[in-house]
């Protein structure tokens, strides 16, 4: 046992070493002081001989750090490194590798030494590399043409708050864009233009890979599964049309890859832009240089442009693109045409600067929502493929289906619309409107009923339940009927609806609460909306899909906002706030700034 009160003293590394190059020269075998020491034979021999060199400050640790390193990445080349990745924050240590070679720097440095200079000069943050699954298979077409993948993205913003899209496609093989198109809604119609463009400019490929949206396929469509506007192009021109398995963004990687790539190069340094046109002349100049400028990673840094080919001028010319009319899209001839005389300036039935009343012609589609330049009429797929005629002008759009009206909407159309389906000699100019819209031969057995409307747009109606619509919850309406149509009046008798007539004219007269009809609805007066609404704590509302952001120093104030064709004027009390344009065409829903808690159809 030691002594009462030894202290124990703990040996730094060079004590010890010391110790036991003393226990060798006192006699101790080297085997018996590596033992006690815990190391090896060895160690202790190197123990001695570098004690017997330099003494005590030879038991010392030396670190092992070459002299010097002959293969190390100049200066010169790291400070190049460093600029370039300065001016292009986006670039990586494959890009820089690249670049450096462009600009005949030898010898070239590896990834990983750019890598190293990027984290050294605080360039980077280093991090783990995230393993690539390899559930994951890589694959690619043997040439261009073959397969072109196509998707839709949004988030490209707009100055005045509204939001557009855009539709793109890729060629499998070159990862050349062959389309970028920047529209206002992504709906069918603006989707196959963008692909129609894309087959007039660059020819047919093979087949083309899409997701499952409704704009591509009615594969998931509610009701019985027709043939989209897309599926019929793809049909008409030989083309495969192949879909994506149900949630599995993967297969259509490089597009979605080159999404990740627009907003990381583009769109996230970009403020709003000011419209369609700016946004669309933007990413037409940044896809210049990504065809034609940008080397690609996955080509071994060649440009897409290098890889994509064309389709033969003979092959084009033998077997020419088929695309609807509705489109408004030329196909190119073989020959360059003769000139043809300008059309006569189209004459309006009112006067002029006023926007006259047109008829429009139109199939119903296989999914029994027909679309007119962005308004959506829904009939359902039993009425597919029935001839309907459309007359509309800015305020109403009348259905009729073998000269008998069908139903009435509000129309959501412009003045420019209608005189655009004029001009491409897809509408003819029809007369005025008659003052009342419903037919006269049934007015004489017409009834009429109150109704009070649920909380989610539904009314009660000879023992069933009949939607009248979300924007109507809560109020007590008049049901005029006649058996073909339902009109919904308001209190002051304004016609505010005309649907289909869900009851035949036998059971109209047997409605509980019926009486014969009063007189003739009352038409709403054309002219300028107006909705009252309340900033939120954001500082931003909505009103007809539009969101407004006035700031947060009016937030839970109470602002009007009054909206005619182009433009949105916000008052607050009888003081003008600001004026924004109108972007969208959707319904306004007036309510008074109380009722934001209730659902409605804005």
């Amino acid at each position: 046992m030691g002594r009462a009160g030894a202290v124990l003293v703990e040996l730094s590394v060079v004590e010890q070493r010391y110790h036991a190059v003393m226990e060798v020269a006192a006699g101790v075998p080297v085997t018996q002081v590596a033992a006690w020491y815990g190391v090896s034979r060895q160690s202790v021999h190197s123990w001695v001989r570098k004690y017997e060199k330099a003494g005590l400050p030879g038991l010392a640790d030396r670190s092992h750090r070459p002299v010097s390193c002959p293969h190390r990445i100049g200066g010169e080349v790291e400070a190049v490194v460093c600029e370039l990745r300065r001016r292009h924050p986006g670039w990586g240590p494959r890009r820089l590798v690249h670049e450096l070679e462009r600009r005949g720097i030898t010898p070239v440095p590896s990834r990983a030494t750019v890598y190293r200079v990027l984290v050294r000069n605080g360039l980077v943050e280093p991090g783990v590399r995230k393993r690539r699954r390899s559930d994951y298979r890589r694959w690619e077409r043997s040439a261009a043409m073959e397969l072109w993948q196509m998707d839709i993205v949004g988030g490209i913003l707009l100055e005045g708050g509204g939001e557009c899209k855009m539709v793109t496609g890729i060629d499998d093989h070159s990862r050349f864009m062959v389309i970028a198109k920047v529209v206002e809604r992504a709906t069918a119609r603006a989707v196959c233009r963008a692909f129609g463009e894309a087959l007039l400019r660059f020819g047919v490929p093979e087949e083309v890979l899409t997701d499952n949206g409704k704009q591509f396929t009615a594969r998931f469509g509610h009701g019985r599964p027709g043939e989209t506007m897309f599926d019929r192009i793809c049909r008409e021109n030989g083309i495969t049309h192949r879909l994506t398995k149900p949630q599995s963004p993967t297969t259509t990687g490089k597009i979605e890859r080159f999404h990740q790539t627009l907003r990381r190069e583009l769109l996230d340094g970009r403020g709003p832009f000011e419209n369609l046109a700016t946004a669309q002349a933007a990413v037409d100049a940044w896809l210049e240089d990504y065809n034609r400028m940008r080397p690609h990673q996955a080509l071994d840094m060649a440009v897409p442009v290098s890889r994509f080919a064309l389709k033969e001028q003979a092959e084009q010319t033998t077997l020419p693109v088929v695309l609807p009319a509705r489109l408004d899209l030329v196909t190119p001839a073989a020959s360059s045409p003769s000139p043809q005389p300008e059309s006569a300036p189209v004459s309006w039935p009112l006067a002029e600067g006023e926007a006259g009343a047109i008829e429009v012609e139109r199939l119903v589609p296989a999914s029994g929502n027909l679309s007119l330049r962005g308004q959506q009429i829904w009939f359902g797929p039993a009425l597919a493929g029935t001839s309907v005629t459309l007359r509309i002008d800015v305020n109403r759009l009348h259905v009729l289906i073998g000269g008998a009206r069908h139903k009435t909407l509000p129309s959501k159309l412009s003045g420019r619309d209608l005189k655009a389906l004029l001009a491409s000699g897809d509408a003819r100019p029809a007369g005025p409107w008659p003052d009342d819209p419903g037919p006269a031969d049934d007015s004489a057995n017409a009834v009429e009923v109150d109704r009070t409307v649920n909380a989610v747009g539904y009314v009660g109606l000879g023992g069933d339940k009949v939607l009248i619509g979300w924007p109507f919850a809560g109020q007590r309406v008049t049901l005029r009927l006649d058996g073909r149509i339902l009109q919904v009046l308001d209190e002051q008798r304004v016609l505010k609806a005309t649907l289909p007539s869900p009851l035949p004219p036998s059971a109209c007269s047997r409605l509980q609460g019926g009486r014969a009809a009063g007189p003739p609805p009352l038409l709403p007066p054309p002219g300028e909306q107006i909705a009252e609404r309340t900033v939120s704590s954001t500082g931003g509302f909505m009103v007809a899909g539009q969101r407004i952001q006035l700031g947060r120093g009016h937030a839970r104030q109470v602002v009007t906002a009054h909206l005619d064709e182009t433009s949105i004027r916000i008052f607050q009390g009888t003081e003008l706030i600001t004026t924004v344009p109108r972007v969208t065409r959707k319904e306004v829903v007036v309510r008074s700034s109380g009722e934001h808690n209730r659902r409605k159809i804005v």
